[in-house]
């Protein structure tokens, strides 16, 4: 039986504990699925050539990814966080994976990857259900968690105009379409403040499709939709001895897991990050020490199972939290939907390459519409705080700079003249460097230690960190 939906005045259509209609929820989710798959299959994509994979070996990765996928998303949504956050491939694992690259190739690199995987998925599992991640929470004040929810919407420019540019007029169109759809022609029609993403992509793609088909897109142009790779997939992707371990059995070496695990440090604490952020769009309360210590140990499940399918490492995915804000449908039931149309899809293989014909222009357009709304979440969470206070104003513009300015330090972009990877490896030591580096390099966990350290060592009342659940009759002069 459906749930009737949340008071819009609290500006959702469908609370967290809430069950929209089967149609309804079943495309809701299929929103998700959308929102996410660009960036899902575009980490194999990346890695492919690097670890010399021919087309079918990509086919069993990306495969092995969405079926991971959608596994550590049901996982979450049950017996993990209990909030409604997508699992998918996490970035911060990127550089980890290269380095394997550099010594192995295809099916054997994989096996490595596999082994560093399961080792780093038992960390964080100790981490999260051993409840480390709990224990942080009541350090944690808006000075440090807004922040860090606006380097995460910040974070993902890279993946929105430098893709969006690949065509300009297809990603302008569905950018339009977007905040028609969501801001302005909602207002008299629910079906649009629903469904505003997917009718977007739907829209764009038929459009794309159309010029396709009328030759303006030839093949290989990046707004092209070319339908012919959908009828040349095969039903089945795979047969059911390969879905486990299909490299192989995993192979280990310390060098690689020190190098994965600095992966998983900067997860987590994005993902902390994450779990304040969809709380906050699903108006719903922040999350409970147990709700992360869950989230993040269930986070570890998953990363065991993508090891044991062949994939890469999955995190929460910043992407859906923003579909949240725009479809104000918190629903975990979505969520749940979502993850099993992600292992249909999966095991599918023409439904995958069907998706998949949607043109990276559109794909990059959603991004520009969506990951600015993560930040001005974070803008939300700041002004919780007293900002009137010097203090407030002096850490958070510190740690949101040097959330920016350190990572391209160490990426070694201009104006600084040596690699700042490759310096922190030398100081510190190659496995203990390559943490310190993973950790430096990723904006969200600078401000998540910087604020930590600053937020609870410099003097500041209760009331002034924005701290009111904690606060008392007297709590004004708390320290």
């Amino acid at each position: 039986m459906a749930a009737t939906p949340v008071d819009t005045g609290r500006r959702v259509l469908y609370g967290i504990e809430d069950v929209p209609p089967g149609g309804q929820a079943f495309v809701f989710g299929l929103q998700h699925v959308l929102t996410m798959f660009g960036a899902t299959v575009s980490v194999p994509l990346i890695l492919r050539g690097a670890l010399g994979m021919d087309d079918a070996q990509t086919g069993v990765l990306v495969t092995a990814v969405l079926l991971a996928s959608g596994i550590a998303t049901l996982l979450q949504a049950t017996i993990g966080s209990r909030l409604p956050i997508i699992q998918g491939v996490s970035f911060s694992f990127l550089a980890a994976f290269f380095a394997v690259s550099t010594q192995y190739k295809q099916a054997e690199a994989m096996q490595y990857i596999a082994g560093a995987i399961l080792l780093g998925s038992l960390v964080e599992m100790a981490v999260g259900w051993g409840g480390l991640v709990g224990l942080l929470r009541k350090f944690v004040t808006p000075v440090v968690i807004g922040p860090v929810i606006m380097l995460i919407g910040l974070a993902l420019f890279a993946v929105g105009a430098p893709q969006a540019g690949l065509h300009w007029p297809m990603a302008i169109l569905i950018i339009v379409l977007i905040f028609l759809f969501s801001q302005v022609w909602s207002r008299h029609s629910r079906l649009l403040r629903m469904f505003p993403i997917l009718l977007a992509v739907v829209a764009s793609w038929l459009v794309a499709l159309v010029l396709t088909l009328a030759g303006v897109f030839p093949a290989g142009h990046p707004a092209s939709a070319n339908l012919a790779s959908v009828g040349a997939a095969p039903w089945f992707k795979w047969s059911t001895d390969s879905i486990l371990l299909p490299w192989g059995l995993p192979k280990f070496h310390l060098g690689f897991f020190f190098a994965v695990l600095a992966g998983y440090l900067a997860s987590m604490i994005e993902s902390f990050g994450d779990y304040h952020a969809v709380a906050a769009m699903s108006r719903a309360p922040a999350p409970t020490s147990r709700q992360l210590d869950r989230g993040i140990g269930t986070e570890g499940l998953g990363c065991c199972f993508t090891g044991l399918l062949g994939g890469f490492a999955s995190t929460s995915y910043s992407e859906n939290i923003a579909l949240i804000g725009i479809t104000s449908v918190a629903s975990r039931r979505v969520v749940i939907i979502a993850g099993s149309i992600l292992i249909v899809v999966a095991l599918v293989s023409k439904l995958g390459v069907l998706i998949a014909t949607i043109p990276a222009p559109v794909v990059g357009g959603l991004y520009c519409a969506l990951f600015g709304l993560i930040a001005a979440v974070g803008i939300q969470q700041v002004a919780k705080v007293d900002l009137q206070s010097d203090r407030n104003l002096m850490i958070v513009g510190f740690i949101l700079f040097m959330g920016l300015s350190l990572p391209a330090y160490i990426s070694g972009a201009p104006p600084f003249k040596i690699d700042g990877a490759a310096r922190m490896r030398e100081v510190f030591g190659t496995a203990l460097g390559n943490i310190v580096n993973a950790l430096a390099g990723t904006g969200m966990a600078v401000a998540a230690i910087l604020g930590l350290v600053l937020d609870n060592l410099i003097p500041g009342t209760a009331r002034e960190r924005g701290v009111y659940e904690l606060a008392g009759p007297d709590a004004g002069d708390a320290r």
